[in-house]
């Protein structure tokens, strides 16, 4: 999370091999990156892949976790008192990581690609250099100890690689140390602070450690006396950051405005913090869809309610994602919680959690500023493009009107361009499937089907091509299916909502039009127009959009092309009758008029002003 020098690439191996520039890296071995993220509440080892063209969404070959606490490994199960790393835990982390050797071996991973980087518990083990060092002869690997400043700043690398922006504050919270500074992403830019992060001992497990420790022994009156003095000097700590980070005015002025800063949160403590939210909006009546935590958010109430969240620790029989390590955990998470929301000027407003950390932050870091600039949806999608699916998205953007100079009428900024280049790359990918299951398969595909691991993607964004894609298939779902489908909505607006229904049923008439998702730029089948219109309806009253369809004039056509549109047609001027609009007659929508041109000349771009076409034929 900070300013100052990046993260050193070792020159011998990634740093020289430059990602973006195809031409310098032979073979798809060069682009296997094997990463062990040594932490303090566990070892994760991983090996990615970084060839094109996904690159920017980080693709993971393998990733399993060691269920080893090296910070609870440091301290004696009796006395309490700190202890050297035993020489147990040594060998059972030294066998874990010869294993990984071989994992990458069969993966084909190079040797000098594999990178071990260890952090707090690591860095301030009493017998640090020889639990390295003992690594290193037994291995042949490299133990790499993150310096303390710059853990903030691969942590906020690794938040920056789950967004495809941000602006606001960004924390990590490990087991041993949590660190803070503030992060803006926009286009691929990542800003941070010039002081860098700052980092403080308040790990999930450090805090349960130090509350145990403090409370031991002491009376009801004495042990909060004790908290009290904990909570005053982390408050005063994080205070003192906040001031020193030379947070930028825009972000401060805005959470004046918002009523609190947009938080962004990684590392295992604050995920499984996430991961109870998580459970939170899935049980007792309420039905979120997405059990993904990387673009998971929750507002200020549900984030703050540490009692709620607590008791559900507490109580619950099982939680997803929540290990026991993690539920003894949560009284820390919750103090510190506390702590933030009392501490930071203007408050919290939504906190955004990320699968981001140490291995994305080191991965994100080779990219190059033009890969980094990649929207995760777009990339995700790019391996299930259809050969024309530039000129397709194309098409899907003609089909939304301008926005209008008159009455400032306009399509949502928050379904961006790339949503609409996403929906186009994976237009045709379930259409092979049956009637029975490609809807189904469609609206499942973002969140645990084919685009389930893309990382980097919002669960906004999710949603939005989700629904886009069953509606293609023209919504058709078995009943249990209905449900999930409404409450994919609830992520969204009903403006959203609805426009991914009409977006969906254009990508139904495109690839009717082109069945095999290739068009002949010399020889187009369809142009399309949308304009804000008025005195739509039988009476002339409605306001909405008129999609005009042009085709090109031609006697016994072969391809039926009118006689093909009439379907199409049919399903997108449904969109636009109230009883469809979402929340029924009284809610929100337009109405939708589709007339079809015949002009003698057809071009893909350009073409006779609508106003003043004369030949219509509204079938």
């Amino acid at each position: 999370m900070g300013g100052g020098l990046e993260f050193p690439l070792r020159h011998s191996n990634w740093g020289s091999q430059g990602l973006g520039n195809g031409s310098l890296i032979q073979g798809q071995k060069s682009y296997l990156r094997a990463v062990v993220d040594m932490g303090s509440n566990g070892i994760r080892f991983s090996v990615s892949d970084l060839s094109p063209p996904t690159s920017r969404i980080l693709p993971t070959i393998h990733v399993h976790r060691l269920d080893i606490s090296l910070f609870d490994a440091q301290f004696d199960s009796k006395t309490g008192a700190r202890i050297p790393i035993p020489h147990s835990i040594i060998e059972a982390v030294i066998a874990a990581l010869q294993r990984f050797k071989i994992i990458c071996k069969d993966l084909g991973v190079p040797d000098n690609s594999i990178r071990i980087i260890a952090t707090e518990a690591t860095r301030t083990a009493i017998n640090s250099n020889a639990f390295c060092k003992e690594i290193e002869e037994a291995t042949g690997l490299i133990v790499e100890m993150l310096p303390k400043e710059d853990e903030g700043k691969i942590g906020a690398l690794g938040i920056a690689s789950s967004f495809s922006n941000m602006h606001g504050l960004v924390m990590d919270l490990g087991g041993g140390s949590t660190q803070i500074s503030w992060m803006i992403v926009d286009e691929g830019e990542v800003q941070t602070s010039p002081k860098g992060a700052f980092s403080f001992p308040y790990g999930a497990a450090a805090i349960t450690r130090r509350l145990k420790e403090i409370t031991a022994g002491k009376s009801k009156d004495e042990a909060e006396k004790a908290k009290d003095k904990l909570r005053e000097e982390m408050k005063t700590n994080f205070l003192d950051a906040y001031r020193k980070l030379e947070i930028p005015n825009n972000l401060i002025e805005k959470a004046k405005r918002d009523n609190g800063f947009q938080l962004y949160l990684s590392g295992g403590g604050f995920r499984g913090w996430g991961y109870l939210l998580l459970y939170q909006s899935q049980v007792h009546g309420h039905h979120y869809p997405i059990s993904l935590i990387n673009g998971f958010s929750a507002q200020k109430e549900h984030f703050e309610n540490t009692e709620a969240l607590k008791e559900v620790a507490r109580t619950a029989h099982l939680i997803f994602r929540v290990s026991d390590r993690r539920r003894a955990q949560v009284p820390a998470v919750a103090f510190l919680v506390n702590v933030l929301a009392g501490s930071l000027p203007h408050g919290i407003k939504e906190a955004h959690f990320c699968q981001g950390g140490v291995r994305e932050g080191v991965l994100f870091q080779e990219l190059t500023p033009s890969i980094r600039l990649q929207n995760p949806l777009e990339v995700a999608t790019a391996p299930y493009a259809p050969l024309s699916a530039t000129a397709i998205s194309d098409l899907l953007l003609c089909t939304i009107p301008k926005p209008s100079t008159t009455d400032g009428k306009m399509f949502p900024e928050s379904i961006g361009s790339h949503v609409i280049r996403a929906f186009a790359n994976v237009l045709y990918v379930h259409s092979v499937m049956s009637k029975e299951t490609a809807s189904t398969a469609a609206l499942y595909s973002t969140s645990t089907g084919l685009l389930s691991t893309s990382h980097g993607v919002s669960h906004s964004d999710r949603a939005l091509l989700a629904l886009m894609l069953e509606e293609r298939y023209q919504g058709q779902l078995p009943p249990r299916e209905v449900n999930f489908k409404h409450n994919l909505g609830q992520i969204l607006t009903a403006e959203e909502l609805w426009w991914t229904r009409y977006l969906g049923k254009i990508g139904f008439l495109i690839s009717s039009v082109y069945p095999a998702g290739f068009i002949d730029q010399d020889k187009p089948r369809i142009r399309l127009l949308a304009l804000w219109a008025s005195g739509l309806g039988k009476g002339g009253t409605k306001e909405g959009l008129k999609l005009n369809i042009f085709i090109k004039k031609v006697a016994n056509d072969p391809l039926k092309l009118k006689e093909t549109l009439e379907d199409g047609v049919g399903v997108i001027e449904k969109v636009g009758k109230k009883k469809n609009w979402i929340g029924g007659n009284a809610g929100w929508g337009m109405a939708v008029k589709v007339v079809v041109v015949e002009e003698d000349t057809l071009f893909l771009n350009g073409g006779p002003d609508p106003i003043q076409l004369t030949k219509s034929i509204s079938i």
